[in-house]
């Protein structure tokens, strides 16, 4: 029955993604490491799902997928262990750096082996039923993730342990569910038939890079290139320090909000904001079409990017007031992002639908991971206030990538 699998599923591939994108960064900070560092060394931890597409073959080619997901979530409970175990130590942000990006690539290779088993354990109609199913559950590990463990870690630094000994805890705590993940997904993960390693064939190296080929010989390509990697160009910028602002104290121009205080501000209002505004985000394409919505929520996107450069004026210390200026904030960005994955599904439309569409996603990733590596950098030598404002004016590229793209006008709406 998928009602068995695809929740747990699902909520084991968000976890690991969330722990390395968000918790790394938090964790960083509460021990104390530079935003200069943090941003630029987390920003590398992207690189796994940048490439992905280039080892995805070998996913196929060797054991079933099934057998990938299980020993891959053993796998990532390991490496929380390893985690857990090195945090107290004192090159602690070196060894758990190395862990992290270990993580990574496991959390890229779960990505494969469970979206293509999803794919082969289900038939057409159950595919299409249960999307909503998978969106929701990779949601609620981001929930559960960057606002319930965040605000465990914090509480357990108020009540009197060490940083190093809330992270390493919270880790503990993870390796335990990946443990159970894994013993319980291969009990009751079904064993489709097409579930098998693909046997040699002297043309699937040929295959694999005329898929690629093709990708690049689409029309346009190098407007499509330009919107993937430019499209969140100051949204790459600013998320990675918006944790960082949040927590750095008021003396050092931010916030000065507790751990506990940003796992329930940031990591679940935050978080539900965003959810909700991608769901308008999409709702608002399939009524209207990506055409029509794509400026207007490139706007959404990037306007409420001017509450940064007001909460860090006038660093008010109404938790209400930061919270309903962070829940605007991720809503638009929901709701703007909408487009941009609706804009994939249309570049990657036609022959090798799936391999292109990862393709798309590596791009996006490096889209993530290049502007953002130096955004620490640049905050530590302008300050929060002229950071938030050159995030700003770094939209506009952004806007010039949309105005050179081309998009049928009747893509993504509903008939």
């Amino acid at each position: 029955m998928a009602w068995r699998w695809i929740p747990t599923l699902y909520f084991s591939q968000g976890i690991p993604f969330v722990v390395v994108t968000g918790l790394s960064a938090v964790m960083y900070k509460n021990l104390g490491v530079s935003n200069t560092d943090i941003v630029f060394y987390t920003s590398w931890l992207y690189l796994p799902w940048v490439i992905k597409p280039l080892w995805s073959p070998l996913v196929d080619r060797f054991r079933t997928k099934r057998f990938w997901i299980v020993v891959l979530q053993l796998v990532v409970g390991a490496l929380l262990a390893s985690v857990a175990l090195t945090v107290p130590g004192p090159h602690f942000f070196r060894l758990t750096l190395v862990v992290f990006w270990l993580m990574a690539f496991s959390s890229a290779t779960h990505d494969i082996a469970a979206d293509g088993f999803y794919l082969l354990a289900l038939p057409p109609h159950q595919q299409a039923a249960f999307v909503g199913v998978r969106s929701t559950f990779f949601k609620l590990a981001m929930i559960v993730g960057q606002g319930g463990l965040v605000w465990l870690a914090g509480a357990l630094q108020t009540a009197g342990h060490s940083a190093a000994h809330a992270w390493a805890t919270v880790a503990w705590l993870l390796t335990a569910l990946f443990a159970l993940a894994g013993l319980y997904h291969w009990l009751v993960l079904p064993k489709p038939a097409g579930d098998h390693a693909v046997q040699d064939k002297p043309q699937l190296l040929a295959d694999f890079f005329a898929v690629f080929a093709a990708f690049f010989r689409k029309p346009d390509i190098l407007r499509i290139l330009g919107f993937l990697l430019l499209y969140r160009f100051a949204e790459a910028q600013l998320l990675p320090l918006v944790k960082l602002f949040l927590l750095d104290g008021r003396e050092a121009g931010g916030l000065g909000l507790t751990t506990e205080q940003y796992g329930i501000i940031y990591g679940t209002i935050g978080v539900v904001a965003l959810i909700l505004g991608g769901l308008l985000g999409g709702y608002m394409i399939s009524r209207h079409g990506l055409k029509r919505m794509l400026w207007p929520m490139i706007i959404v996107l990037y306007a409420p990017n001017l509450v940064f450069i007001a909460l860090a004026l006038a660093q008010p210390g109404s938790l209400v007031l930061i919270g309903a200026a962070l829940a605007v904030e991720q809503f638009g960005y929901g709701f703007g992002f909408a487009a941009y994955m609706v804009y994939m599904m249309l570049v990657a439309d036609g022959e090798h639908k799936t391999a292109h569409y990862a393709i798309c996603t590596g791009f996006m990733a490096l889209g993530m991971m290049l502007p953002g590596m130096k955004a620490g950098w640049l905050q530590e030598q302008i300050g929060y206030v002229n950071f938030f404002i050159w995030v700003c004016l770094a939209a506009i590229p952004s806007f010039v990538a949309t105005a050179l793209i081309k998009v049928d006008p009747a893509f993504g709406r509903k008939n």
